[in-house]
């Protein structure tokens, strides 16, 4: 005797009709941002994530491409951002509009009660349906991660717990989820997706993976990497700010910065000079710091010149400190 599966079995051919025949279409290209998806946005403090997560909210209420990402139509964003006070975040706003007029006005929305409430919590997790249902969203904005729960990062279980919340988040919402997270304090220049703090749980959960770096301190522009799970790989880009209006614009390519970042060669008797001004011995970190300061390098020829002066026995290191030798 046959059995009636359960309504949430499907058959394929069921499943087939009940789909349409065409995918729906990225709400972000070149699938950056795929309809239903999860993309994480990350970097180190004071990149510039929020700024940028905040003019991608704008662009995507509006329908109109500002960053260099074609947008396909204009949609319905919910913000929950947990970092500023809101008049703070309102005068954010306020100031990114002046750019672009009143087309975002009806379709940005911001969660004003966000604080507070954790989606790690059943309640807290209620209460961001319950905004998104109000919104009618189709994107909902998590800004940053970490303030949404009360979990150890490096736990594996419960950063999967977290991501199973994400997931019930974006299925009963049926939107899709920009989330804003930090990297970790030391990442290799090709790491992106792993790059983000806490446990691999949450390299899992993702569609998409942008990381916003600095390529060189004499640049006021970031460099943006890319992860894709559904689409083709992406080279870097370049966005630079307008400290005026608060909005990032398409600055080239990121190959061109990197290489005008490095094209300075930095001597061993930089090295040495950088040493002398902070007076003769210096840990790593500053050191770097004084060399890139002084000859306007980036943080890598910085630290390859620091190595060509070690082995040529222009400086040496003793007890984690470097100094001139004697």
């Amino acid at each position: 005797m046959s059995q009636t599966p359960p309504a949430s079995v499907l058959s394929l051919a069921q499943l087939l009709q009940q789909q349409s025949p065409t995918p729906p279409p990225c709400l972000v290209e070149p699938g950056l941002l795929p309809a239903q998806g999860i993309l994480f946005v990350g970097g180190e403090p004071k990149v510039g994530k929020s700024l940028l997560v905040a003019n991608l909210a704008l662009s995507l209420a509006a329908g109109s491409d500002r960053l260099g990402f074609p947008i396909s139509k204009p949609c319905r964003v919910l913000v929950c951002q947990f970092e500023l006070p809101v008049p703070q975040f309102a005068h954010r706003l306020a100031t990114m509009r002046r750019a672009m007029g009143n087309a975002a006005d009806h379709n940005l929305f911001i969660d004003i009660r966000a604080a507070g409430n954790l989606l790690s919590a059943p309640q807290g997790l209620q209460h961001f349906l319950a905004a998104a249902r109000a919104a009618a969203a189709e994107i909902i904005i998590l800004d940053p991660l970490y303030s949404t729960h009360d979990q150890d990062e490096n736990d594996t279980r419960a950063m999967a717990s977290l991501c199973q919340s994400l997931l019930r988040l974006r299925e009963t919402s049926h939107a899709a989820l920009i989330v804003v997270h930090h990297v970790r304090k030391s990442i290799g220049r090709y790491e992106i997706g792993s790059a983000f703090r806490g446990s691999s749980a949450l390299h899992a959960v993702g569609d998409t993976y942008m990381l916003l770096t600095r390529p060189a301190p004499q640049f006021n522009t970031v460099e943006l990497r890319f992860q894709f799970r559904y689409a083709a790989a992406q080279p870097p880009r370049l966005l630079q700010l307008d400290s005026t209006q608060l909005w990032f614009s398409a600055a080239g390519e990121a190959s061109k910065l990197v290489l005008a970042a490095d094209r300075r060669k930095v001597e061993p008797a930089d090295v040495r000079q950088a040493l002398s001004e902070l007076g003769d011995q210096a840990p790593y970190n500053q050191l770097r710091q004084q060399i890139m300061t002084r000859t306007q390098c980036s943080k890598r020829t910085a630290q390859t010149a620091i190595a060509l002066a070690c082995q040529q026995a222009r400086i040496v290191q003793t007890d984690g400190r470097y100094c001139l030798p004697d």
